[in-house]
């Protein structure tokens, strides 16, 4: 028994999320202070499902990074697999209040020193699912360590996951994005794409078909492409596709998360061995209830007897 459910590799940050709804940050006046990162927030999430996650990240020797360690002995996720470090600070990002896909301005520093003696080979051979991000992928150190633990995870036996949350502003060059997320993809790991990612990584608009080719001829047999209010879509190498409408939501209060939201319920679904079906629909009804709240899933909400 592996004892290891979901080892997720990457970013943790401060979100700066704006109070006021529905504008840019050149028009926001305040912001409220939430612990972020694709990856914590999936390892927070499955924690609260009842998973046993293990969130490998950075931070700095200051105040937000023992904010982190706070907030994550609040919910008991693991923190021996997290790093201090003295000559950088704690990355943080500050975000748009919004019902779509938000306007984001980061300043990152210790989030992407993560190195290699953090993730151990007996680490490895006791974890399912191996997840990171195109985000946590952007950057030295962390892209080497991350693309050697991948392949000596996959070849270990685990699988492999990754949100493809592409950002120009966050990668620079296009060409360096395309070339190592096609080196990740040789590990065959489930892929989680948004629309809005996809825009901006082949900088137009695609055809689902074309994006599903895209990843299945560079060795994914899963793609799962959100489709924010319109759901989703379900791509197996072979298979018919399987496409999903969104849980209705009477009000959007934040949109920052859902995808990750997302991502938690999908992923806590195949450990269980679900059916892709009703992973993908644990997955939008946990989307739904991310949607409701502002930050990530209220600590108030009981979100297994959400999704039973």
């Amino acid at each position: 028994m592996k004892n290891i459910d979901i080892l997720c590799v990457g970013e943790v940050l401060i979100d700066f999320i704006g109070h006021q709804i529905g504008v840019q940050i050149n028009n926001t006046r305040d912001y409220h202070r939430y612990l972020g990162g694709s990856p914590t927030n999936v390892a927070m999430n499955a924690s609260r499902l009842g998973l046993k996650p293990v969130l490998v990240a950075t931070v700095g020797n200051d105040g937000f990074g023992e904010y982190i360690f706070k907030r994550f002995s609040e919910v008991g996720l693991n923190t021996n697999y997290i790093k201090t470090i003295d000559d950088k600070p704690t990355s943080v990002i500050f975000v748009s209040r919004t019902d779509s896909t938000p306007d984001f301005i980061p300043f990152r520093e210790a989030d992407y020193c993560i190195s290699e003696d953090q993730i151990s080979k007996e680490t490895l051979e006791n974890t399912n699912i191996f997840h990171t991000t195109c985000f946590a992928l952007s950057k030295e150190p962390a892209q080497t360590t991350i693309l050697k633990k991948a392949e000596e995870a996959y070849n270990l036996g685990c699988k492999l996951s990754i949100d493809v949350n592409y950002a120009k502003k966050i990668w620079g060059s296009q060409e360096k994005a395309l070339s190592i997320i096609k080196a990740y993809c040789k590990f065959n790991p489930l892929i989680k794409i948004s629309e809005d990612d996809m825009i901006r990584l082949f900088e137009k608009e695609l055809p689902h078909e074309e994006i599903f080719n895209f990843f299945h001829e560079n060795g994914v047999d899963t793609v799962c492409l959100t489709l924010g209010s319109k759901g989703v879509k379900l791509s197996q190498k072979g298979k018919e596709i399987i496409q999903l409408p969104a849980v209705k939501v009477e009000k959007v209060m934040d949109a920052t998360g859902a995808g990750d939201a997302f991502w938690s319920g999908f992923l806590f679904a195949y450990i269980k061995e679900k059916p892709v079906k009703d992973c993908l629909q644990v997955a939008l009804q946990l989307a739904a209830l991310k949607l409701q709240n502002v930050g990530r899933l209220p600590d108030n909400i009981n979100i297994l007897s959400k999704l039973l």
